[in-house]
């Protein structure tokens, strides 16, 4: 009989010749798991609509309907700010330069040489960070691009997820762990993008209206950006800090930059740190080390759009690969940094999520 460790062992070699595959058709992987990810997230509106008897047609077109004008406007906000980024940030030479001679002279006076700090400024000429920043936002404006592709995803899987559901719920008797897991999934998720999609509206709204006040340029861009960054675990904050920072700092100087910083903080940790927490709760059921490396690896693996889908990815891993499989559910306490040998249950209960499930 094969020892656990050799299973283990086996297991992380799949595990990595699955990462090589996802990433070598990423162009496909990332639209499908988007599209599996806006599937669910619009599963209560499908649900409500069932428990009201509407046709057939509505269950499939109004989720859908909602997907797609969401989609389509984050899309075009996203265009139209990044054409405004690119025009503005070439606008900045002379005050960079400015700062860079300033930056120079103090560091000198601190026995730095003008070699060691020109090597170090010159990689952050505003000019030379337009291709990073549009490195990073073209990534997720590939999404558009693969539009046609998401909306076949999004309208197949409309049409399959009520018959979907009736076969998971026929499974109960012979599956119980993989219903189970897969409820989980699915309502744990869903209330995972629900909450962070209200309260990254909040911080986005507030963030904008704040940048607005001190004479931020591109408020709206950077309100944008602290939404998106919102979905990403952990370090999303400070990604969605650093730019709206550097530019209050070449536009306005260092009192903006540290008032940007200042108010980013507080609404950071009074929104994302106190008040979202109570709401998401452990709804992925991943520990903060496991979020951190799956941050990583989705990134690598689909680009931006695995650091905004890491979560929602690594709990379908998790569902499929660990609680579904009696086998493997020692691991859960190890994946969910919780002391206990079951999944965690969301409010409602498992009769719950399969009200909430789609």
């Amino acid at each position: 009989m094969m020892s656990r460790g050799l299973r283990v062992l086996i297991g992380l070699a799949a595990a990595m010749i699955a990462m090589v595959g996802l990433e070598r058709f990423s162009s496909v992987a990332g639209p499908a798991f988007l599209a599996l990810t806006l599937t669910i997230a619009v599963s209560p509106l499908r649900s409500w609509l069932r428990r009201r008897r509407a046709p057939g047609w509505a269950l499939v077109a109004v989720p859908l309907t909602v997907v797609l004008l969401g989609m389509i406007a984050f899309v075009a906000a996203l265009v139209v700010s990044v054409a405004q980024l690119a025009v503005l940030l070439p606008t900045y030479s002379d005050e960079y330069t400015a700062l860079a001679a300033s930056a120079t002279r103090w560091l000198g006076a601190h026995g730095i040489t003008s070699a060691e700090v020109n090597a170090v400024l010159g990689s952050l000429d505003p000019s030379q960070l337009l291709p990073i920043v549009q490195g990073f936002l073209s990534s997720l404006l590939s999404v558009g691009s693969a539009f046609v592709l998401i909306l076949l995803l999004l309208y197949g899987m409309s049409l399959d997820a009520g018959p979907l559901q009736s076969a998971v719920n026929a499974l109960e008797a012979t599956r119980p762990h993989l219903v189970r897991a897969l409820r989980d999934f699915t309502g744990g998720t869903c209330r995972y993008l629900v909450v962070s999609t209200v309260f990254g509206l909040i911080v986005a709204v507030l963030d904008a209206g704040a940048l607005l006040l001190l004479g931020v340029p591109l408020p709206l861009l950077w309100g944008l950006l602290a939404f998106i960054t919102n979905y990403i675990p952990n370090i999303g904050f400070v990604l969605g800090l650093v730019p709206p920072a550097l530019l209050a700092l070449l536009d306005s100087g260092w009192i903006t930059m540290v008032w940007v910083i200042a108010v980013y903080s507080v609404l950071n940790f009074v929104i994302q740190s106190v008040i979202q927490p109570k709401y998401a709760g452990q709804s992925a059921g991943l520990s903060t080390t496991i979020t951190i490396l799956s941050l990583l690896i989705w990134t690598v693996v689909l680009g931006a759009l695995g650091a905004v889908l890491a979560v929602p990815l690594t709990a379908l891993a998790r569902a499929l690969l660990i609680d579904a499989d009696p086998g493997t559910r020692w691991a859960i306490p190890l994946v969910s940094g919780q002391d206990r040998q079951e999944p965690p249950t969301p409010r409602g209960g498992t009769s719950g999520m399969r009200r909430s499930s789609g």
